[in-house]
């Protein structure tokens, strides 16, 4: 894995979705042919609703304006300087700031921090890096662990808590040092996390430290707690000590790359708004040949384009491995913590096989319009679901579990005579990573 550094180029198009977070698009506060410059409102949240800031994060031309985006065309060179922000309080100025999760859900985080939580409140920083391949954030905490403490302690001060938690997988020894060695502050306290997915899930973070296991409609808040993911609370950290907005975003470039070298990447502070294809030059290159190119994770990442504009929730760019060719005929197992039964869909499209049979994991519960885990990593079985699948005439499935529940598919599926596949299985060929299957048994 290396650090990638951000070059310069001239006359590029930055393109900036008026909805990059949960709740309404943002208001355009620019016109065509204005002059913008790096940290500048480019829309703003309109009162009343829920929503983000959304800033420019180069100096440019407003080059086109539509009902979704804002498109804006650069000046030849660029200065990492920018427009601070006005406010004041911390709470202000991480509403100003637009800052939302960044771990991929983007709930803007002044609503998460504008109630004080009870006297017994914790503050609790996601810092798992869940996703497979995705390294960002553990980059970020090994370079500089000051800033995500101090992150942590803003949002604590907030909501007047007294007690505050990192959650850190366990196999992150060299971060957890760094932060170890750097956290003074006796009312913050590190817990270490095992190495499954998901455990960056908010119940699963909840029910590691706190060994409460929320609802699957439940939310933090009746944990007395508040979850916020690692980058996050670093742009926390920059909206309050420095006055930046969000403008810049880490993240993991990986997968289909030329020359077949580091094929994992990490990038700091790449200028929201850049595109896809950019981030892949910047990269190294794409291969010659790859499957598809997914923003996200392995797990929960969509199909993306070259043209797409990174935008402030995407973690990571991968190119995947060539789509093996499927069978004939294949199930989909969807899971709550996973690609939904679209992106299944999608995948088994690209495989060439035709699908006979959906089901769903016996824990995956509806809540909206999406499924949560009713114990998120924690699976009793998948034996009556894949039955189900074989005798809908599937010769394979295509699963998205978690870690566990792909274990209990492996203790099944062969058996049956049925291969496995996972939506993961393309990203992980790409950077020769180990796939997601039978979890192998410890030895006495």
């Amino acid at each position: 894995m290396v650090m990638g550094k951000r070059s310069e180029s001239v006359k590029k198009i930055y393109r900036f979705p008026l909805k990059q977070h949960i709740g309404a698009p943002a208001a355009r506060a620019v016109a065509p042919g204005d002059n913008v410059v790096r940290g500048q409102l480019l829309a703003f949240r309109e009162e009343e609703t829920l929503g983000a800031n959304i800033y420019s994060s180069v100096s440019g031309v407003v080059s086109e304006i539509s009902e979704t985006e804002i498109i804006i065309e650069t000046d030849e060179k660029q200065a990492k300087e920018y427009l601070p922000l006005k406010q004041e309080t911390p709470l202000a100025l991480i509403e100003e700031a637009g800052i939302v999760g960044l771990g991929g859900a983007g709930f803007p985080t002044y609503a998460k921090l504008q109630h004080p939580l009870p006297p017994d409140g914790v503050v609790i920083v996601n810092a798992a890096e869940c996703e497979p391949i995705l390294g960002h954030n553990i980059a970020a905490i090994e370079k500089d662990p000051a800033q995500l403490i101090r992150g942590l302690q803003i949002a604590m001060e907030v909501v007047k808590a007294e007690k505050g938690i990192i959650a850190i997988k366990e196999i992150h020894t060299e971060a957890i040092e760094r932060l170890q060695q750097a956290l003074t502050d006796e009312r913050i306290r590190i817990v270490k996390l095992p190495n499954l997915y998901p455990m960056g899930e908010e119940r699963a973070i909840i029910r590691e430290t706190l060994g409460v296991l929320l609802g699957v409609e439940s939310l933090p808040s009746e944990a007395h707690a508040i979850v916020i993911n690692a980058e996050t609370t670093c742009r926390i950290q920059e909206a309050v000590d420095l006055k930046k907005p969000l403008i810049d975003k880490n993240m993991t470039v990986a997968g289909k790359l030329k020359g077949n070298r580091d094929l994992i990447r990490i990038f700091e502070d790449v200028p929201i708004g850049i595109s896809v294809g950019e981030m892949f030059e910047q990269a190294g290159g794409l291969a010659d040949s790859y499957g598809e190119l997914i923003m996200g994770g392995p797990f929960t990442g969509k199909r993306t384009s070259p043209d797409a504009p990174v935008i402030k929730t995407t973690g990571g760019l991968i190119a995947a491995e060539c789509f093996l060719k499927g069978p004939e005929k294949i199930g989909l197992l969807v899971c709550a913590c996973g690609a939904d039964k679209e992106r299944l869909e999608q995948i088994a499209e690209s495989m060439g096989s035709k699908v006979v049979g959906v089901e769903y994991c016996k824990q995956a519960h509806p809540v909206k319009s999406s499924l949560k885990c009713e114990n998120p990593g924690r699976c009793p079985g998948q034996v009556q679901k894949v039955l189900a699948l074989k005798k809908a005439g599937a010769q394979a499935v295509l699963i998205s579990n978690c870690t566990d529940c792909s274990n209990t598919v492996m203790s099944c599926a062969p058996q049956l005579g049925l291969t496995v596949y996972h939506c993961t299985d393309g990203a992980l060929r790409a950077v020769n990573a180990k796939l997601v299957r039978r979890i192998r048994e410890t030895a006495p």
